[in-house]
């Protein structure tokens, strides 16, 4: 409950949300006074404050976007009105997406994965409704660019949500088809240890983006083994 509690205090440092500073900069503000545990609370609030933008790229929040929403953050009973206003401030307020994602990957200080897993949220949370508006998938590719995240990493985030008559295991391994057995197997354990959620929570990284690590491993799994049986590796 301590990260709902650092919320609420965002939140409510906010205050009226009016004047000329972007809502993004005083959010950043009041997350850097939290020190040195603000981790989980920049990540909830980027989910929130990048998903009510997302919102905004389509036009319509539909009933699955909102119950993925609550699937990568768990909000507990009590906190539902401070997430609701927090999403529609950032949804209403007059700085575009790009200067909320350009704020956050600031506040990452260079952590990719942190961003990566902002970008798979935002994916999860995209492809909920089983439809990906073109408008949605180029506001991904932007958010990504603005992150710093190479086409690579983009097109395996993607290649984890969007089915379009399936999943491309190489994409989602970031492989090209013509790649040997040997850099299959190289890839997927290198991926697989750099996503074991063990290994992020031991760094800290809040509980909300674990679920995203497992089904990471998960994905990567699957792709390993559908060219595994394909090759007869």
């Amino acid at each position: 409950m301590a990260i709902w509690t650092a919320v609420s205090d965002v939140v409510a440092a906010l205050g009226q949300a009016t004047g000329i500073v972007p809502l993004i900069d005083r959010l950043v503000t009041a997350i850097r006074r939290l020190g040195a545990d603000s981790k989980p609370v920049a990540f909830t609030v980027a989910l929130i404050a990048l998903s009510a933008k997302m919102a905004k790229a389509d036009g319509i929040v539909s009933h699955d976007e909102v119950a993925a929403f609550r699937r990568v953050v768990e909000i507990p009973p009590g906190e539902e009105a401070n997430v609701q206003r927090l999403f529609d401030l950032a949804k209403a307020d007059v700085a575009g997406f790009e200067h909320y994602a350009a704020r956050m990957a600031d506040l990452a200080e260079g952590d990719g994965m942190f961003l990566a897993d902002v970008l798979d949220g935002l994916f999860h949370i995209a492809t909920a409704d089983l439809f990906v508006h073109h408008l949605e998938i180029a506001y991904l590719e932007r958010v990504a660019e603005i992150f710093g995240l190479d086409r690579n990493a983009f097109e395996r985030a993607a290649a984890r949500h969007v089915r379009l008559g399936g999943p491309d295991p190489y994409r989602v391994l970031g492989l090209a088809r013509e790649a040997t057995d040997e850099a299959v197997k190289r890839r997927w354990r290198q991926l697989v240890t750099e996503s074991h959620p063990d290994l992020h929570f031991a760094k800290g990284v809040p509980e909300e983006a674990l679920q995203l690590l497992t089904d990471r491993v998960a994905e990567l799994n699957k792709a390993y083994e559908t060219i595994r049986a394909e090759r007869g590796m």
